[in-house]
């Protein structure tokens, strides 16, 4: 990961609109896969304690895989690898937004029963 964040570093820098061009979708599709993920949860009628990591989970993009798989079919200098790096400077701080309205919008869901069994 660092090799592959310093060998880009220049790649990011002289780019910014190639950049801009690989952010745009991969926020709409972080956003859009957290939105329905999270209103199926409400329309199921999940506690807030399941919704939230289900929706967050299916959001994420898994770019720990996309990076291994880019670099080894593609190489280091490949725009593949590139667009990797890219998603993973985008999802970080898109999950800490999403995060933010998971919080915000907590009370939407039940909360989660506890059953307790007695003898």
């Amino acid at each position: 990961m660092v090799l592959l964040f310093s060998f880009k570093g220049e790649t990011i820098l002289a780019n910014p609109l190639t950049i801009v061009w690989i952010a745009i979708p991969l926020f709409i599709q972080t956003v859009l896969i957290f939105s329905l993920g999270y209103g199926a949860a409400k329309l199921l009628r999940l506690p807030y304690e399941d919704a939230a990591p289900a929706a967050m989970i299916g959001a994420s993009n898994h770019f720990e895989v996309a990076i291994a798989t880019a670099v080894m079919i593609f190489g280091l200098s490949s725009g593949a690898a590139l667009a990797t790096v890219v998603g993973v400077l985008i999802e970080v701080p898109v999950m800490l937004m999403l995060v933010g309205v998971c919080k915000r919008t907590s009370g939407w869901f039940d909360t989660k029963k506890t059953v307790v069994i007695t003898s």
